[in-house]
């Protein structure tokens, strides 16, 4: 399950930040995910308890923000919202188009216990 690789990265980075903050425990993580960045998020949430299991993050609230996709026109320069299966402009049609959203995973929050 690529997800569960995804989840043990992430851990690594949150396992960081706590130890960077004297943290005694994680409470709460959230990330920013978008349809078009190779993860599943039921896939990733079923995966969490696994990898976080007997760490400081065990426990820890997981929220995941859906992002949705945004695309630039190359023709006439609109930045308008698509869908995954069709990343066309909204303003002119026209299918020469490059994400501006969409395609990321971003750790935004990490609440931590201190003391």
């Amino acid at each position: 399950m690529h997800e569960l690789s995804v989840c043990l990265s992430l851990l690594e980075q949150v396992q960081t930040i706590a130890a960077e903050r004297g943290a005694s425990r994680v409470t709460r993580i959230e990330l920013k995910v978008g349809p078009l960045s190779g993860v599943e998020s039921g896939l990733l949430r079923s995966a969490w308890p696994m990898a976080s299991a007997g760490t400081i993050a065990a426990g820890a609230e997981f929220v995941l923000d859906e992002a949705g996709i945004t695309v630039r026109c190359g023709a006439c320069e609109a930045e308008t919202p698509a869908r995954a299966n069709r990343l066309v402009c909204g303003a002119c049609g026209d299918f020469h188009t490059t994400v501006v959203s969409g395609d990321e995973m971003i750790l935004q929050r990490v609440e931590l216990e201190t003391g």
